[in-house]
C-alpha cells in the first residue's frame, strides 16, 4: 500500500463529479442572479440613536434599564 509520489493526493482521494441535470444549472445560476441583485440593492442598515450600550439586549434575552434587568 505505497502512494505514488508522481500523483497529487488531491486526484487519488477524489471521485469524479457527476455533471449536473440541466434544470439543477439553471437553479444554481438563478441563485447567483438573486444573490448578486440583493447585494446590489442592499441598504446600508440605519445607525440607532439612545439605544442600549453593548450587546442587543433582546438577542441575549434580557434588557437593563437604569440598572435593573428584566428577563423576557
Amino acid at each position: 500500500m505505497t502512494e505514488d509520489p508522481a500523483l497529487p493526493a488531491t486526484a487519488a482521494s477524489t471521485p469524479e463529479r457527476k455533471q449536473l441535470a440541466p434544470a439543477a444549472q439553471r437553479a444554481l445560476a438563478e441563485a447567483e442572479a438573486r444573490r448578486k441583485a440583493a447585494e446590489a440593492n442592499a441598504k446600508p442598515v440605519a445607525k440607532e440613536f439612545q439605544g442600549p450600550k453593548g450587546p442587543e439586549p433582546t438577542r441575549y434575552g434580557d434588557w437593563e434599564n437604569k440598572g435593573i434587568a428584566s428577563d423576557f
